[in-house]
């Protein structure tokens, strides 16, 4: 008995093309007819490779393409692929189509693959790579690693006052903008007539680094055969101390426990970043040496050593209660303002 069915199959552009379910893979093997519009629809073509008869119907109007995929149902089940713009007006074509038959095909949504998680980076990337390559944004295609330092930084404090605002939707839009930076510095970086590097490169790095930094986590072979489980971590404390551990055996051209420490931190940040780095090197009397005086330097470098006692960020706190005072002050001044 023949059936007669219109499976729409939908699929990701974000997944290498042909990675359907078992499903999908059974309908389109017996299926009378695989059809898509476009000639150069990746998954037609890898269909088409596997030694499936497909083909492409071209650009029509929705209520046309809706009449033939439905009079096609005739000689058995058909297979719509999906676009990848989705096919505006071809379900509502659809549904105007068999609500108007007696004996109406049966139409079924048929999922054949799912985005996997991060999948939406694939477009950060790819919108990137347009913006930035010939017939793009004229302002994207002259920028610089350098000139394009100011908005990291700025984009790096808007995501600050964001967390600590507690504005969920606020954060996620400026992680956005963090997240944009590197991808805009990664495409640059393609263009580099001598040492270029590209986003995978970058993700590589960082995947590698993590890795072989939680060896607590990763055992030995779990990544690629070269991971080696240093002691049993077993509290935050082990953690950062093998983190440390680790980082040293890295970057054994650093002599004091002070190199890394970025000069463009704030006086604050940086006080309190280089009091842990001494506290981690046993030199924490160094610090605390540091830290006695009169002087106003002196008294900020032991407010730093006492918020860090207390378990504090003095540039969270500090930041917190300028906040504060700049809500008072426009209070106050909206008072003096009112007639």
């Amino acid at each position: 008995m023949t059936t007669h069915r219109l499976s729409l199959l939908l699929s990701t552009p974000r997944i290498a093309p042909g990675l359907f379910s078992r499903d999908a893979w059974t309908a389109l093997a017996n299926a009378a007819h695989v059809l898509t519009r476009d000639e150069d629809e990746a998954q037609l073509i890898a269909i088409q490779e596997s030694g499936i008869a497909a083909a492409h119907l071209g650009e029509q109007h929705p209520a046309a393409l809706a009449r033939l995929l439905v009079d096609k149902t005739a000689d058995g089940e058909v297979v719509w692929i999906g676009s990848a713009d989705g096919d505006p007006g071809l379900t509502d074509a659809l549904a105007a189509e068999v609500s108007r038959l007696h004996d109406p095909p049966e139409i079924e949504v048929l999922v054949g693959s799912y985005d996997v998680p991060g999948a939406r980076l694939l477009d950060l990337v790819a919108v990137m790579d347009r913006l930035r390559s010939p017939g793009g944004c004229p302002w994207d295609a002259e920028q610089t690693h350098e000139s394009l330092v100011p908005y990291l930084i700025e984009e790096a404090h808007e995501l600050v006052e964001a967390i600590e605002s507690g504005d969920r939707t606020h954060m996620a839009e400026e992680l956005g903008d963090v997240l944009l930076q590197v991808a805009f510095h990664a495409r640059m970086a393609e263009e580099h007539p001598d040492s270029p590097f590209g986003i995978d490169d970058v993700a590589g790095g960082i995947v590698e680094k993590l890795v072989r930094r939680h060896p607590h986590v990763f055992a030995e072979g779990d990544v690629d055969g070269e991971v080696e489980v240093e002691g049993d971590a077993t509290t935050p404390e082990d953690v950062a101390a093998s983190w440390e551990r680790i980082k040293a055996d890295e970057k054994p051209h650093r002599t004091s426990p002070l190199d890394g420490i970025p000069a463009g931190l704030s006086a604050l940040a940086r006080a309190n970043k280089a009091a842990d780095r001494l506290h981690q090197a046993g030199l924490g009397d160094v610090m605390a040496e540091a830290a006695h005086g009169d002087d106003i330097g002196p008294r900020l470098l032991a407010l730093v050593l006492e918020a860090r006692r207390a378990g504090v960020d003095p540039e969270a706190a500090l930041r917190a209660v300028v906040r504060d005072l700049e809500a008072a002050a426009r209070t106050d001044q909206a008072r003096s303002d009112r007639p």
